[in-house]
């Protein structure tokens, strides 16, 4: 109730304010993707196929790193890449929770997407013994932009539910290795969900922070286990004050081994007597909360009201 009331007050704020935050009130997602051509929608939004042999990366073997054409993220390194005499670029491995695995609208084939945006990369394949992981994803190259060397920096994201987002938020943009931190929502159904929708309670979202950081400078596990610190895995219904599904406590992981170390983590803190009730969930679509939302206590100065870091490990 209280972050409701603020964020009422934020929206009465001079007219200056409102010019900033011009456009964010529409609940359409701040992230900024890549305009795309028509060619490029065709197969990234449209799920279509480019033809083979087409693609500039079918025959490119240089170093660096492959990235979402749409959003930027980064997928697969160049050491995943192979040749084959398919028509399009094939990798046998990806970055650790960079693409997603579905089932193709054919029931038949398994669709790879970009695990960030949701743009569609092709397909994947295993049994065809042409590298020893004995997997192929045969991807689009309309769908990539690679990134030599020089320019790359390998990053990573994760993403944690702990009640209001912008103490979550606060608190991982000031860890070692965290290169930033993003308010937002995940869990529920409604496509580009605004901040009244998720607290009225009908889309099924929690309040979700995306942080992207530098594997090389701190592990997910360490992040997991601060993030169990800074807010109250054992409180039900709720974050302090804050009471609502919309504010439940969760970690939302992206692949096997981000699930065995939420639950292992979580297995450590009940051994230690805490009846830890935070729910481990498969990652879906994170859709980037309203601007206004988005590093509120530096922009405010205002202090967290309910989180703080209790040493709990």
């Amino acid at each position: 109730m209280r972050k409701l009331v603020a964020a009422i007050a934020l929206l009465a704020m001079p007219l200056v304010f409102g010019l900033v935050w011009a456009g964010e009130e529409t609940g359409m997602s701040t992230k900024e993707y890549r305009e795309l051509t028509p060619e490029e929608e065709a197969v990234i939004v449209d799920k279509g196929t480019e033809f083979p042999f087409s693609g500039e990366y079918y025959d490119h073997f240089e170093k660096g790193t492959y990235h979402c054409r749409r959003c930027d993220a980064p997928l697969y390194r160049s050491s995943h890449k192979f040749a084959t005499s398919c028509g399009w670029p094939s990798f046998d491995d990806e970055i650790e929770g960079a693409v997603r695995h579905e089932t193709d609208a054919d029931g038949m084939r398994t669709e790879i997407l970009c695990a960030d945006c949701g743009a569609h990369l092709g397909h994947v394949f295993e049994g065809e013994m042409l590298t020893d992981k004995n997997v192929r994803h045969c991807v689009n190259s309309i769908s990539l932009v690679f990134v030599p060397d020089e320019e790359t920096v390998d990053t990573a994201r994760a993403y944690f539910a702990g009640g209001c987002f912008w103490g979550v938020e606060h608190l991982f943009e000031g860890q070692e290795g965290v290169i930033s931190a993003a308010s937002g929502y995940m869990g529920g159904s409604t496509e580009n969900p605004t901040y009244e929708e998720v607290i009225s309670g009908i889309t099924g979202h929690m309040e979700t922070v995306e942080v992207e950081y530098d594997p090389e400078k701190v592990t997910y596990e360490e992040l997991a286990r601060y993030f169990f610190e800074i807010h109250d895995p054992t409180q039900a219904g709720g974050q302090g004050p804050d009471i609502g599904e919309q504010y439940l406590s969760a970690v939302f992981y992206r692949n096997d081994e981000e699930k065995e170390t939420a639950e292992r983590l979580i297995g450590i803190l009940r051994d230690k007597g805490y009846d830890v009730v935070t729910k481990v969930l498969p990652a879906g679509q994170f859709w980037e909360a309203e601007g206004y939302h988005q590093d509120y206590y530096a922009r405010t100065g205002r202090q967290s009201y309910c989180h703080v870091y209790t040493k709990r490990f």
